[in-house]
């Protein structure tokens, strides 16, 4: 008799674990920005530790800090090792639910970038000439690594004293700091603005300016981009 309550608690123990969360409900994942194009999480989870399983109902991007090694464990699929380096951008297509395991002696962390209007962006006609490339600059080299949704991304590394030339931004781009940097932004007709940021520190900004960008710290500055439309 004795043996009924203990099987029904361990049923609603595992029943507990199998039982999908939202991805705002995942606490290995925290908010840090939201608007109506993106949200924003910054993932961390220890060495040898696993978040819940939880949603992505949004296709999105992904960047990792650190080399690592993980389990990708995606519900009704068997689980897929992936090895990551840092810096390595992905983009995932939702909706679907997983797990991630971290098999490395250190923790694993990305910012993971959702785009709340895939639907739309899915139907947006193509807006850039350039899918992929390499572009050699002063300093520095800014390569095209994949057009998806609609959104360009992009890898920047600048050495201490690269540059970017003039260029535009008809729209909003968002930026993930790979390192820690110190750049300058030169706005025709408006004071330089500096910027620093911390590695795995990201920021959105407005379009619609043209503007040059110098590494005035002392350190090789390596950052990710994602342009919109």
């Amino acid at each position: 008799m004795k043996r009924a309550p203990f099987l029904l608690l361990l049923s609603a123990l595992l029943l507990a674990q199998a039982t999908e969360v939202e991805i705002t409900a995942e606490p290995h994942h925290h908010l840090v920005f939201s608007n109506d194009q993106i949200r924003v999480f910054n993932v961390e989870v220890p060495p040898s530790q696993a978040t819940l399983m939880h949603w992505h109902h949004h296709d999105y991007f992904y960047v990792t800090l650190g080399d690592i090694d993980l389990t990708n464990e995606v519900e009704g699929k068997p689980p897929a090792e992936v090895k990551l380096k840092d810096g390595e951008t992905r983009f995932s297509p939702g909706p679907f639910a997983h797990l991630v395991r971290d098999l490395s002696p250190q923790p694993f962390r990305n910012v993971t970038i959702e785009l709340m209007q895939d639907d739309k962006l899915r139907q947006s006609p193509a807006h850039w000439d350039e899918g992929r490339g390499l572009n050699v600059l002063q300093g520095g080299t800014r390569e095209i690594i994949f057009v998806k949704d609609g959104v360009r991304v992009s890898e920047v590394e600048l050495q201490p004293g690269g540059m970017i030339p003039a260029h535009h931004h008809s729209g909003p781009h968002f930026a993930v700091a790979v390192t820690d940097y110190q750049l300058r932004s030169d706005v025709a007709g408006k004071p330089a603005e500096k910027i620093e940021m911390k590695a795995g520190e990201s920021r959105w900004f407005a379009g619609n300016y043209s503007h040059t960008v110098t590494n005035v710290g002392h350190t090789p500055a390596k950052y990710v981009t994602l342009e919109f439309p």
